[in-house]
């Protein structure tokens, strides 16, 4: 969450010429529900499952770019399948640089909506700690610390695409 999945998705997309699917949008528009929608209405455990069909439907799809949910990799085999059907990039942003971004959204998402602000840098650390071992899998990093402007996107989208030479 924050890291800018999306941000830097879209612009390699256009870059590349590849498409673009934002795992989230496109459960929402399957489902025609918001996902805190979905996690309030069929609970957490209904939505993973979801989210894993969802993955492996949009898997099979050629020449994509996809920006899974934050804990998409750490439910069933969505880590090993993404592995399996495509280059996994773990696009990585500081704390310090999470906390603010999220500060920002943090009323979009309710997750952390009705968090202060040492609970939100709490919550950070311990997602991150919490999910790095799945993230760690991944085949590629790359720093997402730098994407708050169209400079700083379009000099992101260059530096992953000589990261994953395409």
């Amino acid at each position: 969450m924050g890291t800018g999945k999306t941000t830097l998705g879209r612009a390699l997309a256009r870059d590349t010429g590849l498409s673009f699917y934002d795992l989230d949008l496109f459960i929402e528009q399957r489902y025609h529900k918001s996902v805190s929608r979905i996690f309030s209405e069929s609970g957490e455990q209904e939505f993973r499952k979801a989210e894993s069909r969802i993955l492996h439907e949009i898997g099979e799809f050629e020449d994509v770019i996809v920006s899974c949910g934050g804990s998409t990799p750490l439910f069933f085999d969505n880590m090993d399948y993404m592995r399996a059907q495509g280059t996994t990039l773990w696009l990585q942003s500081s704390e310090q640089v999470l906390l603010n971004r999220l500060k920002v959204a943090r009323m979009s998402r309710p997750l952390i909506a009705a968090m202060d602000d040492a609970q939100l840098q709490e919550y950070i650390s311990k997602e991150l700690a919490r999910r790095s071992p799945f993230y760690d899998r991944a085949e590629y990093r790359y720093c997402g610390d730098r994407l708050e402007s169209a400079e700083q996107v379009a000099e992101s989208v260059s530096g992953v695409r000589k990261l994953l030479n395409i």
